[in-house]
């Protein structure tokens, strides 16, 4: 059986926790932020999980990721 590729664009936008589950970052953190604010720029720098509809088409980019 050949090796899988890892999707190298989602392997820069998500990471696996100790119990298997995938973190992202949030949107609309990153420019524009003068009109946002201090609450909500607070809240963007918080990690989320992956939905649970998401989840198995990002773990098959991600073929080595935590079982």
């Amino acid at each position: 059986m050949p090796k899988l590729k890892t999707h190298k664009g989602a392997a820069k936008r998500f990471r696996f926790t100790a119990t298997g589950k995938i973190k992202r970052g949030k949107s609309h953190a990153r420019h524009i932020l003068t009109s946002k604010t201090s609450k909500r720029k607070r809240k963007l720098d918080i990690d989320t999980l992956v939905s649970k509809g998401d989840q198995e088409r990002v773990e098959r980019m991600l073929p080595y990721g935590r079982d």
